[in-house]
């Protein structure tokens, strides 16, 4: 993958010159439903590829095996991501788990929930929603701070959530069920993007283990949060679009409010 420039690469003093946008590769999959990329896409009479630079490899039964893990000692499992209630419940079958249908899932967004739905018979007595970090579930967690919670989770971990049971002195266990690594992207090295859009360091990455040689020229980057910024950054590459913030809470507002810079108001 490169850049339709053949300028050298990206100096310190970087000058943002907002060149028109006219094409975009988002890091992850193409979503099924409604979403405001395809609203974008049309309104800008853009080109939008969708192509997951990670990909998930799950843990098998016998890596697994050597935790010593019994799957159904635990009352409260936490979830922070749709990879993980996939992994906890094939895991489940595959060790012949017997899940009580007491057991209480504490998710970090609405979605992990809604998708819950797909194993569980849901009732919210049981399923316990955040709105994105995990001190939206802080009142769920003392209330139950007693009882063993299970985290499933990629070989990545999940730092800040650890972090926060452990501050909160809660009994947890961290299990790795799926490991998270770099999708191949080798057929993308001659064609061209304004923009490369990021949503996790891991894809940040990808992109170097596939490009080594990579060079930002003139392909303006996108990221979202903070980590995903600092992985950026730390690979050499200036970040032109950065979301969330106060006036892009998500990462569709935050191309668009570049696009107009770059392209024009419509």
């Amino acid at each position: 993958m490169a850049s339709k420039s053949t300028a050298s690469q990206v100096e310190a003093q970087y000058i943002e010159k907002y060149n028109p946008v006219k094409s975009l590769l988002i890091s992850q999959p193409k979503p099924e439903d409604k979403s405001p990329y395809f609203d974008m896409e049309q309104k800008w009479n853009l080109k939008i590829d969708w192509r997951p630079f990670i990909q998930v490899a799950p843990v098998s039964e016998k890596e697994f095996r050597k935790n010593r893990i019994s799957l159904a000692e635990f009352p409260c499992v936490i979830f922070n991501s749709k990879g993980a209630v996939d992994n906890f419940f094939r895991l489940a079958e595959e060790t012949r788990a017997r899940i009580s249908q007491d057991t209480r899932y504490f998710c970090l967004t609405e979605a992990i929930a809604n998708y819950l739905q797909k194993f569980i018979l849901y009732r919210k007595r049981k399923v316990f929603v955040g709105k994105r970090i995990s001190e939206d579930l802080a009142h769920y967690f003392n209330k139950y701070k007693n009882e063993k919670f299970l985290l499933p989770c990629s070989n990545l971990g999940s730092t800040e959530i650890v972090s926060y049971l452990e501050k909160l002195n809660i009994h947890h266990t961290e299990v790795v069920m799926y490991n998270t690594v770099s999708a191949d992207l080798t057929d993308l090295s001659d064609v061209y993007y304004d923009v490369l859009a990021f949503f996790s360091p891991q894809g940040i990455e990808s992109l170097f283990e596939n490009f080594p040689d990579f060079k930002q020229n003139n392909t303006r980057i996108a990221v979202f949060g903070n980590a995903t910024c600092r992985a950026a950054e730390d690979k050499g590459l200036f970040v032109n679009i950065k979301a969330p913030t106060p006036e892009a809470p998500s990462m569709t507002k935050a191309l668009e409010n570049y696009i107009v810079k770059s392209n024009g108001p419509k």
